[in-house]
């Protein structure tokens, strides 16, 4: 038996993905950056981010 394709996600969590590691959880968006908060916190200072704290 085919399984029939998901429906495309237009909006919403759903719609979008991690770029690094594909999840769909605390994907941050601002920038056009698209990575979820684990990935960003292992590439941010690769991306230029400084942590003050």
């Amino acid at each position: 038996m085919v399984r029939p394709k998901p429906k495309e996600r237009r909006f919403g969590k759903g719609s979008r993905r991690c770029i690094r590691c594909g999840t769909h959880v605390a994907v941050i968006q601002a920038r056009g950056i698209f990575l979820c908060r684990r990935c960003f916190r292992e590439m941010a200072p690769k991306l230029g981010f400084k942590k003050y704290n």
